[in-house]
């Protein structure tokens, strides 16, 4: 729904995501259904059958050889809106990558491969050019291969974009392995467990709808080029164009060394309630520890009076991923997060709670579900 103005305001003042357009509690009912008449594929396949129920950030299927193959798919969202904006295509495919590889690492599974679709409504060898440069920038940072796509010409089904009227959007899934008895879903986290953050590269490619609203509204591309004081010399574009982080090096380096990690989350729609999907039973989070987010944060929320329940809901607020160790491992994993990712650093620790509450003493906010509200 809208309310017609340029931040998505509701009652209280602010601007929110749903009044921007992307309602992802009235998008339950509906999700649920179509999860529930797909879980009855489960039982089609002769190979492979999916091992973990949905709704984790990938599946794993069986191959009968104590392999497992973790799948998972997504997109990039109105980030796309920016780059037509901006005119530059050479970060998206970074951001197409990591959207999904990240989701692979968080059942314990290495990335090996991504596949892409591309829907055009233009032949414009630039856009592809510059799309590929960034598929393969990603492909790099995730040590994975690109071995096929598809790129279809549906001009009908694209709604045409300023400035020149092109339009696309782009899709990929990709795999991973992992050992069946090595499956991470977050099953034996415990209280006093800790829980570790990898930083954010800013907005990732979660959010998007409300940043545009807030930022640029329907002040057309001109207002991308803008510079604000507050973003230290960067555009607008070019800030929300940050390409989202690949963290393989990160995940890898503690899978190889044979850190016993208890759980991962990507941190994306949702922000860090993501780490609440985790297997086990009667855990909660308290994370007491939260870092400073970037600048542009800070942004948002003040230029539409963005509250900090709906912040922490629809974006990272500077964290990209989290790792949940045991304490007696925490040292050790520090140090071997320590070349890759220097800015790691421990947001809090799994407590004991029936309700599985993610509970943010910094800004004063306790999370169930898919929203924050205020700490009381």
């Amino acid at each position: 729904m809208s309310t017609g103005r340029d931040g998505g305001e509701k009652s209280g003042g602010g601007a929110s995501y749903a009044a921007s357009g992307v309602d992802v509690v009235g998008l339950e009912p509906g999700l649920g259904g179509l999860v529930r008449r797909l879980a009855a594929t489960t039982a089609f396949p002769r190979v492979g059958r999916p091992a973990l129920p949905n709704g984790f950030f990938a599946n794993v299927l069986d191959l009968g050889t104590g392999q497992g193959l973790a799948i998972s798919t997504d997109g990039v969202g109105t980030k796309l809106l920016v780059a037509l904006a901006m005119e530059r295509f050479d970060t998206i495919g970074i951001d197409l990558i990591a959207m999904n590889v990240n989701d692979v690492l968080c059942v314990g599974a290495e990335p090996i491969a991504v596949v892409d679709y591309i829907a055009i409504s233009t032949t414009d060898p630039n856009l592809l050019n510059q799309f590929a440069i960034g598929l393969v920038e990603g492909a790099r940072q995730a040590r994975i291969s690109i071995p096929g796509g598809e790129i279809a010409q549906v001009r009908e089904l694209l709604r045409p974009h300023p400035p020149h009227g092109e339009s696309f959007d782009v899709v990929a899934t990709a795999v991973g392995v992992v050992p069946m008895d090595r499956i991470v879903v977050g099953q034996h986290v415990q209280p006093g467990d800790v829980v570790i953050g990898l930083p954010s590269n800013g907005i990732h490619s979660n959010g998007l709808t409300l940043a545009r609203r807030v930022l640029v509204g329907e002040r057309g591309p001109a207002a991308y080029r803008e510079r604000p004081a507050a973003l230290g010399g960067a555009s607008v574009g070019e800030e929300l164009l940050r390409p989202t982080r690949i963290y393989v090096a990160e995940v890898m380096a503690l899978l190889d060394a044979g850190i016993d990690v208890k759980a991962l989350a990507h941190i994306t729609g949702d922000g860090l309630l993501n780490l609440s999907r985790i297997a086990a039973q009667g855990v909660g989070f308290v994370l007491d520890s939260l870092p400073e987010p970037q600048p542009i944060f800070a942004m948002l929320a003040e230029a539409a009076r963005v509250e900090k329940a709906e912040m922490y809901t629809t974006f990272n607020m500077g964290i990209g991923f989290c790792i949940v160790v045991a304490e007696a491992d925490l040292q050790r994993t520090l140090a071997i997060l320590q070349p890759v990712e220097p800015r790691a650093t421990v947001l809090g620790r799994a407590v004991a709670d029936a309700q599985r509450k993610m509970v943010l003493p910094g800004p004063g906010l306790t999370g169930t579900g898919k929203t924050f509200s205020p700490l009381r």
